[in-house]
């Protein structure tokens, strides 16, 4: 079974959670819509393309190895935003300020600051939009700035992409794991990864196992159905931990 296994570091990152109003939360890992949308804005994807993001949400699957998840950072905003008026559309915030006639929101959004994260993605499907070497190609050379979760979020290592070729999802962590180069072991060194780590993944392939004992099974509303609509639906993601030690 091949995985394409890269790592997400930065000062800041904010995963979506269901929010309304003016709260807007952040998970304390990557949600799958965030590292699909990471990989389609590496590939160039945009995100008026509904057919080619339909297929990279449903012709791959996603696996979290959340190495540490950071402290919890609440931010206070004001935006100046374009009051409603009928079906009126902005395509960019140039178009929004270009008006005038603007009115104040407040709005508190969360961060999770200095996580770090390794994601293992795999095909579902036999003829894929893209093979797991373009999307390597891709994260490596992307097309537009990547970002973990919103645009003030830079990745801030490479993201270091490695395709393995492995029996099980654990393995796959394991061996890019060793394979870090020691360079970037340093870098991360004083974060305070967590012990045991925890592990969440999507429904694997028949014949795969994850490596590990599940621990629980959850729903999560982070499936893409309509980017244009920002509609997400309910998907089960599998969790469970492992003590990686000194290795």
């Amino acid at each position: 079974m091949e995985f394409l296994v890269f790592r997400l570091y930065g000062p800041m990152a904010a995963w979506g959670w269901v929010s309304v109003g003016e709260q807007r939360h952040s998970h304390a890992h990557p949600s799958r819509s965030a590292v699909l949308g990471l990989i389609a804005a590496a590939l160039g994807v945009k995100r008026h393309q509904e057919t080619e993001l339909s297929q990279i949400n449903e012709q791959y699957g996603v696996a979290v190895m959340a190495e540490t998840t950071g402290e919890w950072l609440r931010d206070y905003h004001t935006v100046q935003v374009p009051k409603a008026k009928g079906k009126a559309k902005y395509h960019t915030r140039r178009d929004e300020l270009r008006l005038g006639d603007l009115y104040t929101i407040l709005s508190q959004r969360d961060y999770r600051t200095d996580a770090c994260y390794t994601l293992a993605i795999w095909s579902r499907a036999s003829l894929p939009i893209y093979s797991l070497e373009d999307i390597r190609a891709a994260l490596i050379r992307p097309r537009f700035a990547l970002y973990l979760g919103r645009k003030s979020c830079p990745p801030s290592l490479p993201l270091r992409p490695v395709i393995a070729d492995e029996s099980t999802l654990m393995s796959a962590f394991d061996s890019y794991h060793h394979a870090l180069l020691e360079d970037e072991k340093n870098l991360l060194h004083e974060l305070k990864f967590s012990s045991p780590i925890n592990y969440f993944w999507d429904v694997l392939p028949d014949g795969v196992e994850a490596g590990l004992p599940v621990q629980q099974l959850r729903r999560r509303r982070d499936k893409l159905l309509n980017r244009e609509r920002w509609q997400f639906g309910e998907r089960e993601e599998y969790t469970g931990t492992h003590d990686r030690g000194g290795s």
